[in-house]
């Protein structure tokens, strides 16, 4: 069996906002992990979620022979709610219970070669936005002085903050991207590189019989008779 891993509420924050005179922002429960599974062993991860929340992992396996791995996504009842097997990526969401999803990706089929697998975890409908209502609250007062509606401002914040999650999922797709063309890349060219180098020892092979052969062809065999 394969090491057990628990991951933080979120995995990882990232920079929370925060401007003057106001409260500061739920940090971004959007968070990604990049790791290497050697041959023939399995990882498992558990992420708490609260009630009737949103949780959705997408996966990609950036290097190794076949770019394929086993995937498993578990119910906290331990029902098996993903069962995938050698796929070189993919993408799920699941509307949660309360408990420990467990997700895990496998190698054990793989003899010799290890995998580098990403993965991003999307956590939505967390209850953060609740109380973020409540923090704004206590800085707005009815005689604001530029007349904005809570709800506008609250709007407003909620459509930066949703478009800025976007971007950045986007461009850690794109380094996932990146990263397993650039594998992908390699490989082909130590390939290339390889069968360069067989095809050029054939050829001077090759090319030494060839001339020891016509070589031999003109060779006076004849044995001078006294």
């Amino acid at each position: 069996m394969g090491d057990t891993i628990w991951l933080p509420f979120p995995l990882l924050l990232l920079v929370a906002l925060r401007l003057p005179g106001t409260a500061g922002f739920t940090p971004s429960l959007d968070s990604d992990f990049t790791f290497t599974l050697p041959a023939g062993q399995k990882e498992c991860f558990y992420q708490p979620m609260p009630l009737k929340a949103s949780l959705e992992i997408e996966y990609q396996v950036l290097d190794g022979a076949g770019l394929d791995i086993d995937f498993h996504l578990a119910s906290p009842e331990g029902k098996t709610l993903v069962f995938e097997q050698r796929k070189s990526d993919g993408v799920h969401t699941v509307e949660t219970e309360v408990g420990d999803y467990m997700f895990c990706f496998d190698n054990t089929f793989s003899t010799i070669s290890e995998k580098v697998i990403f993965f991003e975890l999307i956590l939505d409908n967390m209850g953060e936005e609740a109380q973020e209502q409540e923090d704004w609250k206590k800085y707005i007062t009815g005689t604001d002085v530029l007349e904005m509606k809570l709800e506008d401002i609250l709007e407003s914040i909620n459509s930066i903050k949703s478009r800025v999650s976007k971007s950045g999922h986007i461009q850690t797709l794109l380094r996932a991207f990146e990263a397993r063309d650039r594998n992908i890349q390699e490989s082909n060219f130590d390939r290339v590189n390889f069968w360069s180098m067989v095809n050029l020892v054939v050829m001077v092979v090759v090319s030494a019989i060839q001339v020891y052969m016509l070589k031999s062809l003109f060779e006076d065999k004849r044995k001078s008779r006294t």
